[in-house]
């Protein structure tokens, strides 16, 4: 096994290291400490990925040298170390960008606290994205959970406090149903190794045994992830949550947690139960019907929203809904679009959410349109990635947003009876996605009255917002490569 097979697990211990360390530290250093972590994990990812560009292959590290069933394991390929790469850098480049607002919104003596649940955050993505152990995953969803509420709540005030409590229910409910899967899978094939699990399904399904109750386990499992990562009907904690907590919280909340579980549930569809099984048990057929409708009612209630910070996090709900249609489309082509819309979600939404603090932070640290009428001129560099973010999302040619719903649709038809439905829905979707950003590119981009007063952005919200504009360009302009990695990283899943 070559050295940088190690390089998942180290990203993960020196995240939790970092925790540790960083509870020792003041605000200042807190945040030293944390971007020297983050930095070191996008090194390490980022190697991986291109030795496994270079040679394609599945690795299983075993932990600790025990053997299954008994031993844990990381198994990864060239889509984990994609991911993982991809989670790195909007992490980095979120608190990069969002530094200023962290240490206005958080109180001085909570800094080093905030960057401690960041460090556990990605630690536990980490883990959710290269584990092979289903009970393993289920410690670090906690972990995610109570990190996850943690950084919404950093931000003090009434608002937060009650998006944090509603956030904690939901997600509680979901780690429950997914704890309650875990029990009956085990108690089905004895093991909670991923690969040994897909062996003795596969040998349970042929002899025709347990089919509702691995219905049942397939179904809990499905609806847990919904719930975690805000699939409609199960999104109504999101909107409070995103748009409360400080810019960077929101910006890593909905670019990448909710991603982690969704990576996951393909996982879990893959490597544990298999495409065609999970086909033949009829349960992505329900997460279709919610996918549509998340489509749908998320852009409607985006449509309806004054306030920017919470538009853009029902645009979230619509967007769960594109990666999870092509899920449920249940072929190979709608696998590998749900996962390309996963990293253009991931680098997009963080800047519209930094984008939209720092047009606020030139408006008087007001979010509702009236009062961002002319923030363009105001804030040039937030109002362009806002523009780019837009644009993406609306899925415009040459632009990121596109390419996932071409492939969503190419997917599509491979489908007999979800094709129609699933091109309606995009159509639908885009048009409505281009109601609710086009009124607010005209509120920011309306020439004010009188003189205007140019906001001075700091270096570090400079150096972050071009991260992710450059970042959103390449990925329009050359996707190609990234469907690559990920079609091959879904066979060796």
């Amino acid at each position: 096994m070559p050295f940088i097979a190690n390089f998942p697990f180290f990203c993960i211990l020196i995240t939790m290291a970092g925790g540790i360390i960083t509870s020792m530290a003041n605000g200042k250093w807190a945040f030293r400490i944390n971007t020297v972590v983050v930095s070191a994990t996008l090194v390490l990812n980022t190697s991986l990925l291109m030795f496994m560009i270079k040679t394609p292959q599945s690795i299983t590290y075993m932990m600790g040298h025990y053997p299954a069933p008994w031993g844990n394991e990381i198994r990864f390929g060239p889509l984990e170390a994609l991911m993982a790469t991809i989670f790195s850098f909007v992490t980095l480049a979120a608190l990069v960008c969002g530094k200023t607002e962290i240490f206005e919104d958080v109180k001085p003596k909570n800094l080093h606290y905030f960057y401690i649940m960041i460090n556990l955050l990605l630690s536990s993505l980490f883990a959710l994205i290269y584990t092979n152990d289903l009970f393993t995953a289920y410690v670090f969803v906690e972990i995610n959970t109570i990190s996850a509420c943690a950084i919404v709540m950093a931000k003090e005030s009434g608002k937060t406090l009650a998006a944090t409590m509603r956030y904690l229910i939901m997600s509680s409910l979901g780690s429950g149903l997914f704890m309650l899967s875990i029990v009956l899978i085990y108690g089905i094939t004895g093991h909670l190794l991923m690969v040994p699990m897909h062996d003795e399904i596969a040998h349970i399904v042929s002899a025709g045994l347990y089919k509702i109750p691995l219905t049942i386990m397939i179904g809990l499992v499905c609806v847990a992830m919904a719930i975690k990562s805000a699939l409609f009907p199960f999104h109504t904690w999101l909107s409070h949550a995103h748009g409360s907590a400080t810019t960077a919280s929101s910006a890593i909340l909905s670019g990448l947690v909710l991603k982690g579980y969704i990576i996951l549930l393909i996982k879990f569809i893959v490597r544990v139960v298999g495409l065609e099984t999970m086909v033949s048990f009829k349960v992505l057929n329900i997460l279709f019907v919610f996918a549509v409708c998340a489509m749908i009612i998320g852009s409607l209630n985006a449509i309806k929203e004054n306030h920017i910070k919470r538009m853009i996090a029902f645009s979230s709900v619509a967007q769960m809904g594109y990666i999870y249609i092509g899920i449920s489309l249940g072929n190979v082509w709608g696998l590998v679009a749900a996962c390309l819309h996963i990293i253009i979600h991931a680098l997009t939404k963080p800047m519209l959410f930094s984008a939209a603090g720092g047009l606020a932070c030139a408006s008087g640290h007001k979010k509702t349109f009236d009062d961002l009428k002319g923030a363009a001129y105001r804030n040039p560099l937030a109002a362009f990635a806002f523009l780019i973010g837009s644009l993406s999302m609306i899925g415009i040619p040459l632009f990121a947003g596109f390419a996932s719903k071409y492939y969503i649709s190419m997917a599509a038809m491979e489908t007999g009876s979800k094709m129609w439905i699933t091109l309606f829905a995009l159509a639908v979707s885009t048009v409505l996605n281009a109601i609710y950003y086009v009124k607010a590119i005209k509120v920011i981009f309306t020439k004010p009255e009188g003189a205007v007063v140019r906001y001075k952005n700091s270096k570090s919200y400079v150096f972050g917002m071009t991260l992710f504009i450059v970042t959103n360009i390449l990925l329009g302009l050359f996707y190609q490569p990234v469907v690559n990695i990920i079609a091959k990283g879904i066979e060796l899943l």
